[in-house]
């Protein structure tokens, strides 16, 4: 499966909007409004998801979806 795919449908269904809403560029913080309890519940199923270490701090810091991709990529190439 497309990890952007499996991303959207993970934040989909954690932070309960619909994947259209996720589009590639779409700021967590800023357009979806996640807060820090949601970020560290993201990054913790997104962590069980790929079986990938990530960090709140990552993830805020490259918070679109394509960024988070990006991110999730890196990590499992090594």
């Amino acid at each position: 499966m497309d990890i952007k795919v499996r991303v959207k449908e993970v934040l989909a269904g954690l932070l309960k909007v619909k994947i259209d809403e996720l589009k590639d560029e779409v700021s967590l913080i800023n357009s979806i409004g996640v807060d820090s309890t949601e970020m560290v519940e993201s990054v913790i199923a997104l962590e069980k998801s790929f079986g990938v270490k990530l960090s709140p701090k990552e993830i805020t810091k490259n918070s679109t979806i394509n960024d988070i991709v990006n991110n999730i990529q890196s990590k499992s190439v090594k």
